[in-house]
């Protein structure tokens, strides 16, 4: 069985090929519309496949897509033609690749092309009539047109990549735009088409994850929120792929040096996150706990600390002070930089898992202090070494507290009155933590970060 990926790639391969003429392009390119349409009958599938051969074509292909192709441009291959109309424009290095790679396999397959002008007419025709597509692939005039609005933190609108992902990857004809905040994760995103709101036909939603209200007893992660949302509010099914939001890169972006290699340090590095934002001061863990972590891997891993200079985030001795140094794309680069991530549940958490690794890793490796105060299946990725205190605590026995504060911040926010820890710890004057994040202990960090050095994923510095 072909998997989807390679079928995907196969099809963009053929589409490029150009032997002696566009008749390979053609036939191909109308395949995909007539295959992707479901408006042909099983017959009539059937029939056209077996006559023009298809099948046989990608199935040969697969040991040419196996040399010459990686996992991630085979998901890019996807994302490329899930949608000729409307689409953004991909990158033009790996265009180049898929015609560079096409043009060889045409010149040596042009033989077994050997269908007439008048015929390959006849086809294009007999599919257009059949499947009555012609309007659909000549005019997107009306294409269902939809603007998602969302004015939540960076975190949530990256859950919110996922589920746009999702949409357009389940149905490619619907045209999608958002106006959300941190609008820097959406650079680059080959999912969106520029819509006008002002457009009658458009059509606008502010959206959400109610599905949060139900995370302790229920059975879904985060990354399900919004899809659920969608899916109530458009009346469509959505179909989940990868579990991980999406941010990308370009390759411009790549190609840039890292803010640690600017300073001539060449060592593979982690993020550290150790602070937060004060409207969720329970999320936060004793900084001298953070400072034995870093003393532990002293000339072993190099850290850089960072966050916004106007959340707390007291500084680390022997970490790379990036504290209110980078905005924030200049922060998803150092993620697409990093090996690693230390950090409470924040974005930084869900960006370990939505942007590429430099390095190439698959999965790049990430340790969240989480506590007790959100459900580990609401917020836990797969690969990463999720800290928690769930069950451990009468508070978050059954889930997560879900309180918000336990340091009052004195800004007049009720927060600091009625949505506060049940059992504050005092570590000094001008700190209070929740109990669930004392629990978790230096020892308890540190083994999870050499976990992925001992299993091979990661090398120490040398």
């Amino acid at each position: 069985m072909i998997s989807e990926r390679k079928k995907y790639i196969a099809i963009s391969l053929l589409n490029k090929c150009t032997a002696t003429n566009t008749m390979q392009q053609n036939l191909l390119f109308h395949f995909k519309f007539m295959e992707n349409s479901h408006k042909l009958s099983e017959n009539d599938l059937a029939d056209i496949k077996k006559k023009y051969n298809v099948d046989n074509y990608i199935e040969r292909l697969i040991p040419l897509i196996d040399e010459h192709f990686t996992i991630e441009e085979m998901q890019e291959a996807i994302r490329f033609y899930s949608s000729k109309v409307g689409r953004k424009m991909s990158d033009p290095n790996f265009l180049n690749k898929i015609s560079n790679v096409g043009d060889k396999m045409g010149s040596e397959m042009s033989h077994e092309f050997d269908i007439a002008d008048e015929q390959m007419n006849s086809f294009k025709e007999r599919i257009l009539e059949a499947s009555n597509q012609k309007k659909v692939i000549l005019e997107t005039s009306n294409q269902r047109k939809i603007i998602f609005k969302n004015s939540q933190s960076p975190g949530d609108i990256l859950m919110l990549t996922a589920a746009v992902r999702d949409l357009k990857l389940s149905h490619p004809n619907i045209l999608i735009d958002v106006r959300t905040s941190a609008g820097e994760i959406w650079e680059n995103n080959p999912y969106l088409t520029d819509l006008d709101e002002n457009n009658e036909n458009v059509e606008i939603y502010e959206i959400g994850y109610p599905l949060i209200h139900t995370s302790n007893q229920g059975q879904y992660h985060f990354i399900h929120g919004f899809r659920c949302d969608i899916e109530e509010k458009l009346k469509l099914k959505i179909k989940s792929t990868d579990f991980k939001g999406e941010i990308f890169i370009s390759e411009q972006e790549k190609s840039w040096m890292s803010q640690i290699e600017e300073k001539e340090i060449t060592n593979d590095f982690w993020i550290v996150m150790a602070g937060g934002k004060y409207d969720f001061t329970a999320k936060w863990w004793n900084p001298d706990y953070y400072q034995k972590v870093i003393n532990h891997f002293k000339d072993k891993i190099t850290f850089a600390q960072c966050g916004e200079k106007k959340h707390w985030h007291p500084k680390l001795k022997g970490a790379i002070n990036l504290i209110g140094k980078t905005d924030f794309r200049q922060f998803i680069r150092l993620i697409y930089h990093s090996v690693g991530v230390l950090c409470p549940v924040t974005f930084a958490m869900h960006a370990a898992e939505a942007i590429e690794s430099k390095k190439g890793l698959r999965h790049r490796p990430c340790v969240v202090i989480s506590g007790g105060r959100e459900p580990s299946q609401w917020e836990k990725y797969p690969h990463h070494r999720f800290l928690e205190t769930n069950g451990a605590i009468d508070c978050c026995s059954h889930g997560g507290c879900w309180k918000s504060r336990c340091q009052k911040v004195g800004d007049g926010d009720d927060k600091d009155t009625n949505d506060l820890c049940k059992y504050p710890i005092k570590i000094n004057d001008d700190l209070i933590i929740p109990r669930c994040m004392d629990m978790i202990k230096p020892s308890d960090v540190i083994r999870a970060i050499e976990m992925y050095y001992e299993g091979g994923i990661l090398e120490y510095d040398k």
